[in-house]
């Protein structure tokens, strides 16, 4: 005659070690993936999102006044007509690539600053942000170019030539030969913010040597070695010697 054999362990519905809710594990604290509308990771993401997205807003504002440096600090091109022509003024003159120069200087500026500024509200940063403050500082330069050549001279030449006069020097439209110079501004902020980060970012705490809550028990001594005053003998705690 046998005994009958022992039936499986079946998880009760109810114990919280089998049945995590939510996917994560006791009492469901990892609920980021799952789908849950108030999982916590998906309310950090959809935060970060915003914030990327402010961000981006208040960056591409910027550009207004980004722009506005641009006309103002920008080389002027001189041309002069004869009433048949419009010419250079002076053909070995620089102004032309002075306009682009300029606006990388002020750029790269623009990012840096902007970089500084997020850095300052939002310490400890992320994906999210900064990508936000790259596409802000896009679309900032977008801004900032469309603007300088709105409010500079007409880019209507003839025209403008016409009503000056002959022989009258005035300055041909604020343009932007090389559109490489729309990434200045990004690039710069992303560089800043980096390293801003790197230097003054939040630092992950540096890791305790010893044990550490839910480790692996310490190793037994070896056999023969004497245990410490103290120390738990097969599970149990010798007692001092009893009081009178």
């Amino acid at each position: 005659m046998t005994a009958p054999l022992t039936p499986p362990h079946q998880p009760s519905p109810n114990d919280p070690w089998q049945t995590p809710p939510y996917g994560g594990g006791p009492g469901g604290s990892h609920l980021a993936g799952t789908g849950y509308p108030n999982a916590p990771g998906e309310k950090g993401l959809a935060q970060e999102l915003g914030q990327a997205a402010v961000v981006a807003l208040l960056v591409t504002v910027l550009g207004a006044a980004f722009g506005l440096l641009w006309l103002w600090l920008a080389p002027r091109v001189p041309l002069i007509s004869d009433s048949t022509a419009v010419f250079l003024n002076d053909s070995e003159g620089e102004e032309a690539i002075g306009a682009d120069g300029t606006f990388v200087l002020l750029g790269l500026a623009f990012g840096a600053v902007s970089a500084a500024l997020v850095f300052w509200f939002r310490r400890s940063g992320g994906i999210a942000l900064v990508v936000g403050l790259a596409v802000g500082g896009l679309l900032g330069s977008l801004l900032a170019w469309r603007l300088g050549v709105a409010l500079g001279p007409t880019s209507d030449v003839v025209a403008h030539a016409r009503a000056v006069g002959k022989g009258v020097v005035f300055d041909a439209p604020l343009e932007l030969r090389s559109k490489v110079a729309l990434l200045a501004a990004p690039v710069g902020a992303m560089a800043v913010h980096l390293g801003l980060t790197g230097l003054f970012g939040p630092r992950d705490p540096e890791p305790e040597w010893g044990g550490f809550p839910g480790g692996p028990a310490p190793w037994p001594p070896a056999p023969g070695t004497p245990a410490a005053p103290g120390a738990p003998v097969d599970g149990r705690t010798p007692q001092g010697p009893a009081q009178p």
